[in-house]
């Protein structure tokens, strides 16, 4: 497609508008006047229009020439809105924060942090992807998100790794339950019990990962997508479930269930932040790291922060 329509040509006609006359408009460009008529010529030639009206001051511009003024006018607000996104991405200061997560009991404390973070990062755009990622990190190398929240790190040398903190990973189960009067639990002590769990892969669960599938304890699992759900049917003795101390702490201060400590050593775990490597140097990737730490110590009862 030709179309001789150049970056020149549009400052030209908005040169012109702005200083009345080819005159002053050639002064302002750096230009001769026989250049700069020059410019306008081609452009008529090839549209076989007229772009003003020649012998007026200041000068008049035909319907072809206002088309073209509101084309330059579009053309480069946006190429000065470009370069000043590129100067501030360069600084650290404005770009995109597309979070991703592989934990689901994440999102109960990750809005708030977010809510915070919007204040002082405004000029950031902050989006959470919908649903549970079971491939998270691959969402990074594929440039759909830009930090990923996962319960584990393997470390590469395009993805890094932040821990965000460490919490203990409960038993609960219905306050009446066999259970209950054991000072903790053991691996063994699973073994017959339905697992209430979310519906992830069974190597995503700490539990079985960690402490069940090494004691050759085989797994009977139900599953459900809420953490409300879970505690809804461990309370209606339907099985026992393994979650995070923060994220049942309200319905243990409520006593709906009970939380016994798997292993007498307690079966810890991590939150990371995931990125790539090559965004790290963002400062408001950074920050986000710290404001995570910061509020979730504040909010989440019982994290280490390491």
């Amino acid at each position: 497609m030709d179309i001789p329509i150049d970056l020149k040509h549009l400052q030209t006609l908005l040169t012109l508008r702005k200083t009345g006359s080819l005159t002053r408009a050639a002064v302002a460009l750096q230009l001769t006047q026989s250049a700069l008529s020059h410019q306008i010529k081609q452009l008529e030639e090839h549209y076989s229009v007229t772009l003003f009206v020649r012998k007026t001051s200041p000068v008049q511009f035909t319907q072809a020439g206002e088309r073209l003024l509101r084309l330059a006018e579009t053309v480069l607000n946006a190429m000065e809105e470009a370069n000043r996104d590129l100067y501030q991405f360069a600084s650290g200061k404005h770009g995109a924060l597309r979070v991703t997560l592989e934990c689901h009991t994440c999102y109960s404390w990750l809005l708030p942090v977010m809510d915070e973070f919007r204040k002082k990062w405004s000029d950031i755009e902050i989006a959470i992807l919908p649903g549970f990622q079971p491939d998270p990190v691959g969402l990074l190398l594929q440039n759909r998100a830009d930090v990923a929240i996962v319960d584990e790190a393997e470390q590469t040398e395009m993805v890094s790794y932040s821990t965000l903190f460490k919490y203990e990973m409960v038993a609960i189960m219905a306050n009446d339950h066999p259970l209950a009067h054991k000072p903790w639990l053991e691996a063994e002590d699973f073994r017959g019990q339905t697992l209430i769990t979310y519906a992830v892969p069974e190597d995503r669960i700490d539990l079985c990962r960690k402490v069940l599938k090494p004691a050759g304890i085989p797994v009977q699992r139900r599953t459900t997508e809420l953490t409300m759900g879970i505690v809804q049917q461990v309370a209606s003795h339907r099985g026992i479930a393994a979650l995070p101390i923060w994220a049942v702490s309200e319905y243990l201060d409520k006593k709906y269930v009970l939380a016994k400590s798997i292993t007498q050593k307690k079966l810890m775990s991590e939150i990371w932040l995931a990125s790539l490597t090559d965004n790290l140097d963002r400062e408001y990737v950074h920050d986000f790291i710290h404001f995570i730490r910061q509020r979730c110590l504040r909010l989440l009862p019982d994290i280490q922060i390491t």
